[in-house]
């Protein structure tokens, strides 16, 4: 009700309670509900656009623009991704098609968009930073401050994120608006539905419990968090040795490795997926059964 309002938020709930629906529906319900006039809005221009929502990872990006397509399927809005690792060309050929109402992307690609003329934000009516607590930990608050010196002054602004930290409360009164709090679960806890247990075990055996733990219990669906990328490739060849289908997801493989990696992974195709960080926020997978944290994340709040 607050957004719908109009007013500037600070949504502060764990993974998977909502929270891209509750912006997402908010954008939709304001551009459907106020429609650019052609007499009166008649030098709008392509690459122009109503909404922005910025993610910290290409993987985050996508998953909104896959949950913007289907929520605005029945409806004449026009979205765009914009994210790194993908073909540029391609981007810019969809911002030229048609009028763009509202465009997902990772803050570094949308620079260069802008940079390059391909993206005009001067007329912005809604800017949404999801996951905004793991956008500080990226190093974007540079990236963030580009984008918010060529906005409009008077536009709606949306801050999601699962944790809140004094940082993120430092990045909302530059950039919202006397907004209010919403909290829908108590700041940094865990989640009541799931079930934590911990292993006390001395580092060389890790490995070792880990196979163990899979094979015994016969586990089909383990994602798996480790520090480092190296890390994350050599338990995922050390899982595939023995006879266990695993792939690694991590900030040095492709756009497309990423991609194939977490869609095999969701369908069942691979039963370990061996992360970074990376993966720690958004992914929207369906009753995942384990989660197993191989190493304390850097960041204690990507534990939650």
């Amino acid at each position: 009700p607050n957004t719908l309002a109009g007013q500037d938020a600070i949504g502060q709930a764990q993974t998977g309670t909502g929270k891209t629906a509750t912006f997402l529906l908010t954008i939709i319900n304001e551009l459907l509900n106020n429609p650019i006039n052609p007499e009166t809005d008649g030098d709008r221009f392509l690459g122009e656009t109503r909404a922005l929502v910025l993610a910290p990872t290409r993987e985050l990006a996508q998953q909104i623009y896959q949950d913007c397509l289907e929520l605005t399927k029945f409806t004449e809005l026009h979205t765009v991704c914009l994210l790194g690792g993908t073909d540029y060309e391609t981007q810019s050929k969809q911002l030229h098609q048609k009028f763009v109402d509202i465009i997902i992307a990772t803050p570094g690609r949308l620079i260069d968009f802008c940079f390059q003329h391909h993206v005009y934000l001067d007329r912005l009516e809604i800017l949404v930073l999801d996951e905004a607590d793991r956008m500080l930990d990226m190093g974007f608050i540079n990236d963030i401050k580009k984008v918010l010196a060529i906005l409009p002054k008077e536009r709606q602004n949306l801050l999601v994120s699962a944790t809140c930290s004094d940082d993120i409360k430092k990045l909302a009164d530059g950039v919202l608006n006397s907004p209010v709090l919403i909290e829908a679960t108590t700041a940094n806890s865990t989640s009541h539905k799931v079930e934590q247990t911990v292993h006390h075990f001395d580092r060389e055996r890790k490995k070792e419990l880990l196979l163990h733990l899979v094979n015994k219990n016969n586990w089909k669906q383990v994602l798996v968090f480790t520090r480092t990328k190296h890390g994350a490739n050599k338990l995922s060849e050390a899982l595939v040795k023995d006879g266990i289908s695993s792939s690694a997801i991590h900030g040095n493989k492709s756009q497309g490795a990423r991609t194939k990696a977490l869609d095999d992974f969701k369908a069942g195709n691979v039963r370990v997926l061996v992360a970074t960080d990376i993966a720690a926020r958004g992914i929207d997978i369906d009753n995942l059964p384990h989660v197993i944290n191989f190493e304390l994340p850097n960041i204690a709040e990507d534990y939650v």
